[in-house]
């Protein structure tokens, strides 16, 4: 039977590639996109439902998890993949400094959100990091909206450490009960990435010499797709975070479970759940 797998980021990039490859091996997949046109595009290409959202604004984060609850009995596979990196500090509707909302709170608020359903289901959750959660953060739990001090490549390294502890601290509070939690980085890929960002970011990702580095969204997508398709304490550890689909080392705070239990909790009132 398939398995229905929703993937957030999903217009473009590794979220698409990831959704035609598990769309081809037979799975239903739910497309979530923030560009209603490319959402629509990707949706219809593979006959797919699709959803509109931006984690710019944490109603419509909630309006989506209402609409996934009432449209699936069953979630197999929440891959939280939207993200991206920003050029300055914006402060969102909800009064929280963009990178961080979008990288961290919005996928954080929706897999709560669903978290019975996806323990019902004995769901996998696939968080998509990167490696400048060792490369870039200064990560400070005591100042997460980076009042005291930011840069574009701090926060957006921030965000996806976030993404790790997340992950960590999900599998610790809920593994017992049937749920699995992963995260990963797909590698550097030649995607629409870092097109809101200015300076260096923007010059790795979007010009001819730079591009020729990095690899194809297919091989990208393909990390995120075979975590998807595998079976957790099989294929992959839950709890853990992967690099070119083997277990990886990242910054140490990573492992320090008072860090990433602070994290849960500080998010928990930040989102008001």
């Amino acid at each position: 039977m398939p398995r229905t797998i929703v993937i957030t980021g999903a217009s473009d990039g590794i979220g698409a590639a990831a959704a035609r490859q598990l769309h081809a091996a037979g799975e239903t997949v739910v497309i979530v996109g923030r560009d209603p046109q490319k959402t629509g595009a990707v949706a219809a290409e593979l006959g797919a439902a699709s959803f509109v959202v931006d984690y710019g604004d944490l109603s419509q984060v909630r309006d989506l998890a209402a609409a996934l609850l009432a449209a699936y009995p069953r979630i197999d596979v929440l891959a939280n993949n939207a993200g991206g990196v920003f050029a300055d500090r914006t402060v969102t509707r909800d009064g929280f400094e963009l990178t961080f909302q979008v990288n961290h709170l919005g996928g954080f608020l929706l897999t709560n959100l669903l978290l019975d359903r996806l323990i019902e289901s004995r769901a996998a959750v696939i968080q998509t990091s990167s490696a400048a959660a060792h490369r870039f953060s200064r990560f400070d739990i005591d100042d997460l909206q980076g009042e005291r001090s930011y840069s574009a490549s701090t926060a957006y390294g921030n965000g996806k450490l976030a993404n790790i502890l997340f992950t960590k601290e999900l599998h610790h509070r809920f593994h017992d009960a049937g749920l699995s939690a992963v995260a990963f980085h797909p590698g550097a890929v030649a995607t629409a990435f870092a097109a809101e960002a200015k300076g260096a970011w923007r010059f790795l990702y979007h010009n001819a010499l730079a591009k020729r580095m990095l690899i194809s969204t297919d091989k990208g997508g393909s990390r995120l797709t075979w975590l998807a398709e595998g079976t957790p304490g099989e294929t992959w550890i839950s709890g853990e975070y992967y690099a070119d689909n083997r277990p990886a080392r990242t910054a140490r705070v990573a492992s320090d479970p008072a860090v990433a239990e602070r994290l849960w909790e500080e998010s928990t009132r930040m989102v008001g759940l």
